[in-house]
């Protein structure tokens, strides 16, 4: 292969060669996801993993973000094992014990990322420190309810006020200020958010939307991406 060449969808050791010929220094898988590059792989359909495929839809390139599969190639794992990935709408998706095997040679980068991440290294984008932002302690009741209320079957506002589980002090509530009265309680509504996933079973992606959308949320915006990263979401 000439190194000066870049398929549209590049293997682990073409994408290597490229970045070696830009960056002057050796690259391999471990390096390449180091950098923050997303393998795929190439899914065929199939009647076990339909799920995953919109209509219409007979393959696609399937990311590989979870934390622990990362972490798996990077360790040298001598094949590839995928636990969750995006379908074909980019919605995240769980997969069945023990998820989807393929082979090493099945990974592939994406011309883009990877031209991208050369003009980084090449040319570090120059930015001035932005202003510390005040983040606030938590939001009101009826924000809560405005915000979340459309997305649960209960009682918002009841829960809210019952204060049990992740509506209570050992979940999203805070006190507005160390004297602040009985009824002057805030909730995060990151962690409010989360456990609304994982005990309520509220979709992931009506949550990511309203962060994304809702003014409400901007203030909490940075939070929950970068929990949502920690989670491999």
């Amino acid at each position: 292969m000439n190194a000066m060449t870049l398929p549209g969808w590049a293997t682990t050791e073409e994408t290597s060669l490229w970045l070696s010929d830009k960056t002057g220094k050796p690259w391999n898988l471990s390096s390449l996801l180091a950098s923050g590059l997303t393998p795929h792989v190439w899914l065929d359909y199939s009647e076990e993993y339909a799920d995953l495929f919109a209509e219409g839809i007979k393959r696609y390139p399937a990311p590989i973000f979870f934390v622990d599969d990362i972490k798996r190639l990077s360790e040298g794992s001598p094949d590839v094992l995928i636990r969750m990935t995006r379908d074909s709408d980019r919605i995240s998706f769980k997969l069945t014990p023990p998820g989807i095997s393929m082979p090493l040679n099945a990974i592939r980068f994406f011309q883009l990322d990877i031209v991208r991440m050369a003009e980084d290294i090449l040319h570090p984008p120059v930015q001035a420190p932005a202003p510390a932002k005040e983040i606030p302690k938590g939001m009101s009741k009826e924000e809560i309810i405005f915000v979340f209320g459309s997305m649960v079957k209960m009682d918002l506002g009841k829960s809210l006020a019952d204060a049990i589980g992740i509506f209570g002090d050992d979940g999203a509530r805070v006190r507005k200020n160390s004297r602040a009265g009985k009824n002057s309680y805030l909730w995060n509504p990151v962690t409010l958010a989360l456990g609304l996933n994982d005990v309520y079973r509220v979709p992931m992606p009506r949550l990511k939307k309203a962060f994304a959308v809702q003014s409400e949320l901007a203030p909490w915006k940075d939070a929950w991406l970068e929990s949502l990263r920690l989670l491999g979401e």
